[in-house]
């Protein structure tokens, strides 16, 4: 039977409607305008998962704290800061299918919606002393940035291997769920060892996270989000690398002439999903992201059984068979 998020949540039940009503409090403003639109960005959450994440874990390593809250808070205020960035950046107009802080009141009160969502998060964490956590995410969102570049840098060349993609998606997706795992050791008070081992468990589920978003990029369906985006957007993933290194020469050098010159026609981005279809690629990163699975789960087995441990691995499982 397929995980539910409504089960996977069950044993955190309690502690996720207080983190809802907490959160509200920390993002809370002087400014009208400001409450209004942080209102709007709250209202439109997901599905939640990363601070499933800090408290599952903080559940399975020691027991949920008063600081497992303002953990999971800094990591939400930080993550949320740099999607409305993101979303400037990138000229997005959507976001989870409503209008974008961009789209609604512009970039120039965007760019400082997220300034003011990253400073709250910093002082909520140096009010509280939290230093440790502060650090813990401060790196993550320095390695997200690091891996967009490098990914926006490799995109202009189409010349990714295996291993830069590896430490792109490392950096962009596997770093947050990494320190989401390890503030909520840090909470629970668990030792350095365990704090390293969990925060090595949320590296592998990003991973393979991010393989399988990666992987909707050549789905049937419009969902998650189009199909071909990655194409159109020049962006290097895991199905196409596989291909084109186990391509001919003239047919890897036709896919990246398309990719480089034909990127916004249908047919021909089309054409490249049928290539990597064809070539084995989906198949071969089906079986990366389920090594990714195995691995983290691995991990988990070393862990004291509880109800945390079994909706920990219903989250992890969730990640790879969700449909968007």
């Amino acid at each position: 039977m397929k995980p539910d998020l409504q089960q996977i949540q069950a044993p955190i039940a309690s502690e996720m409607t207080d983190f809802e009503k907490k959160f509200r409090s920390f993002m809370k403003s002087k400014v009208k305008l400001l409450d209004h639109i942080t209102s709007y960005i709250v209202k439109r959450k997901g599905k939640q998962m990363r601070p499933m994440f800090v408290f599952l874990t903080a559940g399975v390593t020691g027991g949920i704290s008063e600081s497992t809250y303002r953990g999971a808070a800094l990591i939400e205020l930080l993550h949320t800061a740099t999607l409305v960035h993101d979303d400037v950046v990138d000229d997005a107009n959507y976001r989870r299918g409503f209008f974008s802080v961009n789209a609604l009141w512009k970039n120039k009160i965007a760019v400082l919606v997220g300034d003011y969502l990253l400073s709250r998060g910093l002082l909520l964490s140096v009010d509280n002393g939290d230093f440790e956590l502060l650090k813990v995410v401060s790196n993550a969102v320095r390695e997200m940035s690091e891996g967009e570049l490098l990914q926006i840098a490799k995109a202009r060349k189409l010349d990714i291997t295996e291993e830069v993609y590896y430490t792109i998606i490392r950096q962009k997706t596997a770093s947050l769920i990494a320190s989401c795992c390890a503030v909520g050791a840090l909470t629970a008070g668990a030792e350095e060892e365990v704090v390293e081992k969990m925060r090595d468990f949320g590296e592998k589920v990003g991973m393979a996270f991010q393989i399988k978003d990666d992987l909707f990029d050549y789905g049937e369906d419009e969902v998650g989000k189009p199909v071909g985006i990655d194409i159109k957007e020049k962006k290097m993933t895991l199905p196409l690398i596989y291909a084109l290194n186990n391509a001919s020469w003239s047919d890897k050098k036709k896919i990246i002439y398309l990719i480089r010159n034909k990127n916004e026609d249908k047919k021909a981005v089309n054409q490249v999903i049928d290539f990597v279809k064809t070539s084995g690629g989906l198949n071969y990163a089906e079986e990366v992201m389920n090594k990714f699975y195995r691995e983290a789960l691995g991990i988990l087995a070393g862990l004291p059984d509880s109800d945390y441990k079994v909706s920990l691995e219903n989250l992890v499982k969730y990640t790879i068979e969700r449909k968007k």
